[in-house]
């Protein structure tokens, strides 16, 4: 007799402006998929963090630096507003899922699984490109050995922050953080679950696409978040994932292509 290998896990991002639109459907689904997959869930926070204060949704909160990049301006102080918002949400999500039979873990990127190199100095400021310091960096690496038990069954909840190589916490994209932990576990599949149904493309949905195709529209005529989802398709597709899918459908529906938008390599 000879044990079943464990199946790769399906890591989940779930977008910060879309999570409390979610019905109890979707994470019936979820759940269902979830007793036959190991899950990692990778959250936003966009939405929380806007609530919790206005200033977050001021145009002084995000900045852009000279090749055109945004992001947001992120203090010592937003890092503790940023771990304030994903606790809740943490909780509810957990709560969520085990209510449904599965059981579930919250882990900060932080605490050994993501790791990030130096971030952008120079940043556009009241039209001057100037110097500051902005706690972001892009991720160098995912050690997943903090992510026990995946297994079918159980799911590990993963609040996107990083650790630099001076040992500060920073901030860092969800989306190519997804990105980086499904290369790293090994998943087939990566779910990007936003608040749009497809990708357009000259107002027409999108079912598949390849890579190439979906590089050249990210760097030709994508904007705002759709563009760093594109850009996590391709890094993830380039680290071994299989296919990711964008919608905003439940999951095993995006899994079976009967909507979203399905990017591959070829």
């Amino acid at each position: 007799m000879t044990d079943t290998p464990t199946p790769p896990p399906t890591v989940v991002k779930l977008g910060g402006s879309c999570l409390a639109g979610l019905d109890g459907g979707w994470w019936d689904d979820l759940a269902e998929h979830g007793r036959e997959r190991p899950l990692v869930l990778v959250h936003g926070w966009s939405k929380p963090l806007k609530q919790l204060s206005p200033r977050y949704s001021e145009p002084s909160a995000i900045l852009r630096d000279r090749y055109g990049n945004q992001s947001r301006w992120t203090t010592p102080e937003v890092i503790e507003d940023i771990k304030t918002v994903s606790a809740e949400l943490g909780r509810e999500v957990l709560s969520r899922l085990e209510r449904r039979g599965i059981a579930a873990e919250r882990l900060l990127g932080s605490d050994g699984l993501v790791s990030a190199g130096p971030g952008e100095r120079w940043w556009w400021k009241d039209k001057q490109l100037v110097e500051l310091e902005n706690l972001v960096g892009p991720i160098t690496g995912v050690d997943p050995a903090p992510l026990t038990e995946l297994e079918p069954g159980r799911a590990c909840l993963v609040t996107p922050l990083a650790r630099n190589v001076a040992g500060q916490e920073v901030n860092t994209d969800a989306d190519r953080a997804a990105a980086a932990i499904a290369g790293a576990t090994g998943a087939t599949d990566l779910i990007l679950v936003t608040d749009v149904a497809h990708l357009l493309i000259d107002g027409e949905p999108v079912r598949q696409i390849s890579a190439e195709a979906a590089a050249g529209f990210r760097d030709k005529g994508a904007t705002g978040g759709m563009r760093k989802k594109l850009r996590a398709a391709g890094e993830a597709l380039d680290r071994g994932v299989e296919r990711v899918v964008i919608g905003s459908a439940p999951v095993t529906d995006l899994l079976a292509a009967r909507t979203g938008t399905v990017i591959t390599r070829t």
